[in-house]
């Protein structure tokens, strides 16, 4: 199974938007080299599909790759679906897939910025397994279904 990345998002602070930066590396146990969630244990590279971005469009939200705070906006994969444990591969990089949506805050920044949040329900959490460089337009590739 096939997608892409669609963005490469970081933010300075937790709680706020990111950014589309375009490129980064990804650091082996950490992350997105310089995202604020860096280094946050078993979440340490969020992914959420443009397709669930989509959905909060059709729902009149003015909502880009980014504003959920993920760190990258892929296409073409139904992410929730995939299992923890399933290995994700981007070029040079392997991640693991080790969480499915998350418990949500009580109404975080990001919902009020957004009027929504689909994080909670379809994005996913990877921990970094081989690190390198990521970009928009990398193919990303499921390579194991555990």
């Amino acid at each position: 199974m096939q997608g892409k990345i669609v963005a490469v998002c970081t933010s300075k602070n937790k709680g706020e938007r990111k950014k589309n930066v375009g490129e980064a590396n990804l650091l082996v146990g950490l992350g997105l080299e310089g995202d604020a969630h860096a280094g946050f244990q078993h979440r340490q590279v969020s992914l959420l599909a443009v397709e669930s971005i989509e959905k909060m469009r059709q729902k009149g939200l003015d909502v880009h790759p980014g504003d959920f705070a993920e760190n990258l906006t892929t296409e073409g994969i139904n992410l929730p679906a995939l299992p923890i444990g399933t290995k994700l591969k981007i070029g040079d990089v392997l991640m693991e897939v080790s969480q499915i949506g998350k418990e949500c805050h009580n109404r975080c920044s990001i919902y009020y910025q957004a009027g929504d949040c689909v994080m909670p329900k379809e994005g996913i959490f990877a921990i970094v397994v081989t690190g390198g460089r990521v970009a928009n337009g990398d193919t990303l590739e499921v390579i194991e279904n555990v």
